[in-house]
């Protein structure tokens, strides 16, 4: 089973622009993210796709596999299938570019549900963290996921699910965090379908994998990545590493 990690980086970022060239400790961020993943030692090869011939130089020059996008796309996945669609590979993981941290553990653990799917039944699997803060489940912000008792995706939404409608049930509510592994045909068959009606509404893209009948599994983690989104995510992200 031959794994790769595809790591999608777009230079514009509305909240902080060209944050993935940031410096980071005399390395952009982006780099380190790319460096990180390929000393997880978890993937027979790690790639680059972007936008960007500035972010593609920079991972060249370093020796590193970067991909030019020929499209505009609306979301990661589509970005990366089109990248993966003459690539060797049966399973593609989506790393984050802004995320320079790499939480190895989980990524081991979303390797391990194809690893043990001798009937490859799973096409997609993806990550979950409890939230217990109000705020937190009713922000809009953080996609919310509900499973069934194998741990299956069933729903994916902005809103609050479950409702909490009888209080003396015990209610546990958790973020979708957007890291997914693939099979390489479930995200070619979500490259090769138009926008489906739910994920329009939501503007989830999970939900359209969903409702062209993919089965996702979702693994729990209690790791929060350290993403850079902001100016302020960057300084902290230097303290981390003891850069002044």
């Amino acid at each position: 089973m031959k794994i790769i990690a595809m790591i999608p980086a777009r230079y514009s970022a509305s909240r902080f622009p060209g944050k993935l060239m940031k410096d980071l400790g005399g390395k952009s961020v982006i780099l380190r993210t790319y460096e990180a993943a390929l000393n997880t030692n978890l993937f027979d090869d790690v790639y680059v796709v972007t936008d960007s011939d500035i972010i593609f130089n920079v991972i060249s020059n370093a020796g590193g596999k970067a991909i030019m996008s020929k499209k505009e796309h609306e979301c990661g996945s589509d970005r990366i299938a089109e990248a993966v669609e003459n690539i060797d590979a049966d399973i593609v993981i989506n790393v984050q570019g802004d995320e320079p941290f790499i939480d190895e553990i989980s990524l081991s653990k979303l390797i391990d549900v194809f690893k043990n799917d001798a009937k490859k039944e799973i096409d997609l699997a993806s990550l979950k963290v409890q939230i217990t803060n109000k705020e937190d489940v009713e922000n809009p912000n953080n996609v919310k996921v509900i499973t069934d008792i194998d741990n299956l995706a069933i729903y994916f939404s902005r809103s609050v699910i479950p409702y909490h409608r009888d209080k003396e049930i015990n209610v546990k509510y958790y973020k979708h965090k957007g890291v997914y592994a693939f099979r390489k045909q479930a995200l070619l068959d979500f490259y090769n379908t138009p926008i489906t009606p739910l994920e329009a509404s939501e503007k989830i893209e999970a939900i359209r994998y969903q409702e062209i009948g993919k089965k996702i599994k979702m693994v729990e983690t209690d790791v929060e990545a350290v993403g850079i989104d902001t100016p302020e995510d960057l300084e902290k992200a230097k303290k981390y590493l003891g850069i002044k």
